[in-house]
């Protein structure tokens, strides 16, 4: 999934992105709110962390104006403000959560799964899927307790599709949440055929897929 952290402390945004990326989220920094704008032109996020207290702009003006660019995002406030009216304000602008600093980054990702979950229409971090089992914190996925081996990638598109369930997604869509900024070559590789494929051959030696649906000319689907 891709994050954006808009923070203006360098050493924090840098701490946030390195944890982050070691549970592996993709990570974009902004300092300010105009490098916020400008990548959020450019990209869609799945999570923007966003500090309120911005050098350029108002932190609750930018969520205000950023919910307008990236609608479907998960949003969650950073804020040394220890005013309460602050963070009544963001969540009524539409933020998901926030977090006063200082913070705990475990914290941090422990509200971000907990969103995760939400969103999946699912507060249990163990999804049935058809006749599977997902644990989205312990990255795991199974039948009938026994174990079947996902590799990174292959985990990250099938979590990432159950999130958004029943919803038609493009290989773009997927190519760009799931490895980022990619270029023409990779994306004409089919990168995202090639393990759809891979998935359905090691969960179909146990139980029908049919759940997993090919939208011809558009992408994949999760239909549950």
């Amino acid at each position: 999934m891709k994050v954006l952290i808009i923070e203006d402390e360098k050493a924090m945004a840098k701490d946030m992105c390195t944890f982050l990326e070691k549970s592996f989220y993709l990570c974009d920094i902004a300092y300010s709110a105009n490098e916020g704008n400008n990548l959020m032109e450019e990209n869609q996020y799945d999570f923007i962390l966003l500090d309120l207290g911005l050098p350029d702009k108002d932190g609750l003006e930018v969520l205000n104006e950023t919910k307008k660019m990236c609608p479907n995002a998960a949003y969650i406030i950073l804020t040394a403000r220890g005013d309460l009216d602050d963070r009544i304000k963001g969540l009524d602008l539409g933020a998901d959560d926030y977090l006063a600093k200082p913070f705990s980054l475990l914290e941090l990702q422990s509200r971000m799964q907990a969103i995760t979950r939400r969103r999946s229409g699912n507060n249990d971090p163990l999804i049935e899927l058809g006749d599977f089992y997902l644990d989205l914190n312990k990255r795991a996925v199974w039948f009938e307790k026994k174990d079947i081996e996902l590799s990174r990638k292959e985990f990250d598109l099938l979590s990432y599709m159950l999130l958004h369930k029943n919803r038609p997604l493009t290989r773009f869509q997927l190519s760009e949440h799931i490895w980022g900024n990619f270029s023409d070559d990779e994306y004409d590789s089919n990168y995202i055929d090639v393990h759809i494929k891979n998935i359905r051959k090691k969960m179909s030696v146990h139980a029908p897929v049919d759940w997993l649906q090919t939208l011809r000319g558009i992408g994949y689907k999760i239909k549950i």
